[in-house]
């Protein structure tokens, strides 16, 4: 299972990386730092934004590069603090036509628009949360009856459905076309919108580019829709065994499930199999 030429390893965060209890465990940690101590990247892919993100971080020591906003944001958290390094936005114009768009195909579709740091709610779509949504209080939630998203890039649109689960959204607006923007789907109850074309696996090949490291040397850990872009660009498919129906439809191997510490057990098997190869290359010298 293990490619000992895999040099980065990219991974979703919810329903992988994390246990049930939405917890990067103690085994998981350890193995996250003893790879970056082998050489090997470690690369967050995620749709959750910069806040949680950091916090996240900051309960394991995480100290590398996270993909979040399913792409749109790049965030450096080298030196403990969330520093946004680069952002993919949706033009105001295009963010306006693609809620039109849903809301033409499924009418009584509610929406809350996404920046790096701001979270912009529909008083419809802030009265569907709960916190463990977006990691925000609905109550104190910006309303866009009273705030807009004026000082900062618009990086993604949610939508979401009083009476329609959000995969069965997720799909009717897919089959439908949506031509100017990347419409996904993580599990979380909403449907969620990109720039065109934005995705984990187009930051993630902006970052190889910058470390040139080759795709072939990149393994992906993921379980949902919105993983799939990456798991189809990587040069390893991994997927927890819980992963969803999509997920597992394109995955090279299936890792035990996330509450069983399945991305630690592939990174810990690889960097045993990558010391092991280093070994045999010193007897031969």
């Amino acid at each position: 299972m293990v490619d000992v030429n895999i040099r980065l390893v990219a991974t979703d965060l919810d329903g992988t990386l994390l246990n049930s209890a939405r917890e990067i465990s103690p085994r998981s940690a350890s193995a996250m730092a003893a790879a970056a101590d082998a050489g090997i990247v470690v690369v967050w892919a995620t749709a959750r934004a910069k806040h949680s993100v950091h916090a996240l971080a900051t309960t394991c020591g995480f100290r590398g590069i996270a993909v979040a906003a399913n792409g749109a944001v790049l965030i450096d958290l080298a030196d403990g603090t969330a520093k946004v390094v680069d952002v993919q936005p949706l033009t105001a114009d295009v963010a306006r036509a693609a809620t039109e768009r849903v809301r033409e195909l499924v009418p009584g579709t509610v929406f809350a628009t996404v920046g790096p740091t701001r979270f912009i709610a529909d008083p419809g779509y802030a009265a569907l949360c709960v916190f463990t949504d977006h990691h925000r209080d609905p109550g104190t939630m910006e309303r866009s009856d009273t705030a807009s998203l004026d000082d900062e890039p618009i990086v993604k649109i949610v939508a979401r459905h009083p009476d329609i689960a959000s995969e069965v959204l997720f799909r009717r607006v897919q089959a439908a076309g949506m031509p100017e923007v990347t419409p996904t789907h993580s599990g979380a109850p909403y449907l969620e919108m990109a720039a065109l074309g934005v995705s984990k696996a187009t930051a993630l090949a902006r970052l190889c580019a910058r470390w040139d490291i080759d795709r072939s040397e990149v393994a992906a850990c993921g379980d949902a829709i919105n993983d799939l872009p990456m798991l189809s660009w990587a040069g390893q498919a991994l997927c927890p065994a819980n992963a969803s129906v999509d997920a597992l439809s394109v995955a090279d191997h299936v890792l035990p499930s996330n509450d069983d510490d399945g991305v630690a057990t592939y990174l810990e098997s690889l960097i045993a199999a990558t010391a092991e190869v280093e070994r045999q290359a010193g007897h031969t010298r």
